[in-house]
C-alpha cells in the first residue's frame, strides 16, 4: 500500500469515525429538561470533583458569566451545591450532589436502553463487527480525550460477547 492510499484512508476513516460521534450523540442525548452543557458539567464534577466556577466555565467552553447561571439552575434543582475549599477558606467549589448522581445515572440508564433496543435491530453478526470496531476505536477515543485533559469515566464490567477477543 503506497504513501498516499494510507493517508487517504486514515482521512476518510477519521471523518467516518467524526460522523459517527456526532450522531450517536444526537441520536443518545436526551434533551428533555437538560442541555448537554449541563449534563456535561454535572458528568465533569462528578468526574473530577467539586472545582471552582471559573474552571468549569473553561473546561466546559462557555462564558464564566453563562456558568454562573448554569451552576444558580443547578443549585434550584438541588442538583450541585456551593462548598468550601478545604484548602482556602476564601475559596467556594462546586459540587455534584446526591440527586445530581441519581440523575446523571437514570440519564446514563436511558441512555444504554434506548442504544441496546437499536442495536438489537442489528444481526448478530453485524453485532459482533460493531462491536469489533468500538473495541478498536476505544484506545484511540481515550487517547483522544486524555490529550484534551479529560480523564476517561472507566467502563462498566466488560460482557462476554462470544467473541475470541
Amino acid at each position: 500500500m503506497d504513501q498516499s492510499h494510507s493517508a487517504y484512508g486514515a482521512q476518510g476513516t477519521a471523518h467516518a469515525l467524526a460522523e459517527v460521534a456526532s450522531a450517536v450523540v444526537r441520536a443518545l442525548t436526551d434533551r428533555r429538561g437538560m442541555s448537554f452543557t449541563t449534563a456535561a458539567t454535572l458528568a465533569r464534577l462528578e468526574r473530577d470533583g467539586p472545582a471552582r466556577l471559573t474552571a468549569l466555565a473553561a473546561a466546559e467552553g462557555v462564558a464564566q458569566p453563562s456558568m454562573t447561571q448554569l451552576v444558580q439552575r443547578l443549585e434550584a434543582q438541588g442538583l450541585a451545591e456551593r462548598i468550601g475549599d478545604p484548602a482556602d477558606g476564601r475559596v467556594t467549589l462546586v459540587a455534584i450532589t446526591g440527586a445530581g448522581r441519581d440523575v446523571l445515572a437514570e440519564r446514563r440508564k436511558a441512555r444504554d436502553a434506548r442504544l441496546a433496543d437499536l442495536l438489537a435491530t442489528l444481526s448478530d453478526e453485524e453485532q459482533q463487527t460493531l462491536g469489533a470496531a468500538a473495541r478498536t476505536a476505544l484506545p484511540l477515543v481515550r487517547r483522544m480525550l486524555e490529550d484534551d485533559g479529560v480523564r476517561p469515566r472507566p467502563l462498566p464490567a466488560q460482557h462476554d460477547t462470544g467473541s475470541s477477543r
